[in-house]
C-alpha cells in the first residue's frame, strides 16, 4: 500500500492571498469615495459671491505707439454663502482688462480662509506702466472716452478649496469677472486727477 503525499502549492496560496488583499483595498477605496461623494451631495457647496464695491482710477492714459498706462484701486468683497462649508482661497491673481486684453500687472491677493457665512474684503492697487496694447484699442478707447463711459473688467484667476470638518478638497480652478462701467468726462485720466465710482456690482463666478 502506497502513501499519498499532500504537497502544499505556495503559488496558489499567494495568488489567492494577493487577490483578497487587492479586493479588500478596492473595497476600502470605493467605500471612502462613496462616503466623500455622499457628504458632498448632501452639503452641496455653493460658489462664493463676489461684489465689486468701488473703483478709483488715478491714471488711465494711452500714448503712442499704443502704450497704455493705468493706476487704479479696487475694493471688492467675497461672501461664503455656505453654513457648513469653509472656503480656502489660494493663488488669487487679480488684474484689470479692457476689451479682453490685460492692461495691468497681476496682483497676488493674500491666501485667505473664509468660515461659514463670512465676508472678506480686499482693496488691491492695480498698476500697468506703458503696457503694449493692440493697435485697434487706441481708437476704441477714444470712442469710449468720447461717449463718456469705459467698460473695464476686474478679473481674478486662482484656486479654491472646500473644507468640511477636518476634510479639505483638492484645488479647483476659480475665475471671477467683475464688469465696471467707469464714467469719463470726455478725457483720459492723468496725474493730479482721479475718478472714483461706487458700483456695488455683482461679479460672475466660475468654479
Amino acid at each position: 500500500m502506497t502513501e499519498k503525499k499532500c504537497e502544499f502549492d505556495y503559488r496558489k496560496y499567494w495568488a489567492a492571498a494577493t487577490r483578497r488583499v487587492v479586493y479588500g483595498l478596492l473595497g476600502l477605496v470605493a467605500t471612502v469615495a462613496f462616503v466623500i461623494f455622499l457628504v458632498w451631495a448632501i452639503l452641496h457647496p455653493h460658489k462664493p459671491r463676489f461684489v465689486l464695491q468701488d473703483v478709483t482710477i488715478y491714471e488711465f492714459n494711452i500714448s503712442q505707439p499704443n502704450l497704455l498706462s493705468s493706476n487704479l484701486q479696487v475694493t471688492l468683497s467675497s461672501r461664503n454663502p455656505n453654513d457648513k462649508i469653509g472656503v480656502f482661497y489660494e493663488r488669487l491673481d487679480i488684474y484689470a482688462s479692457y476689451r479682453n486684453q490685460e492692461v495691468t500687472l497681476a496682483n497676488l491677493l493674500p491666501e485667505t480662509y473664509q468660515g461659514h457665512l463670512e465676508v472678506t474684503v480686499w482693496s488691491p492697487v492695480l498698476i500697468g506702466s506703458a503696457v503694449p496694447v493692440e493697435p485697434y484699442l487706441s481708437p476704441a478707447l477714444n470712442e469710449d472716452i468720447n461717449a463718456g463711459m469705459v467698460l473695464l473688467n476686474i478679473k481674478i484667476d486662482g484656486c479654491v478649496k472646500w473644507k468640511v470638518g477636518s476634510w479639505v478638497s483638492g484645488c479647483y480652478r476659480f475665475l471671477v469677472n467683475c464688469p465696471s462701467f467707469i464714467p469719463f468726462s470726455g478725457q483720459l485720466v492723468g496725474a493730479g486727477t482721479a475718478i472714483k465710482d461706487q458700483l456695488g456690482q455683482q461679479c460672475a463666478v466660475d468654479v
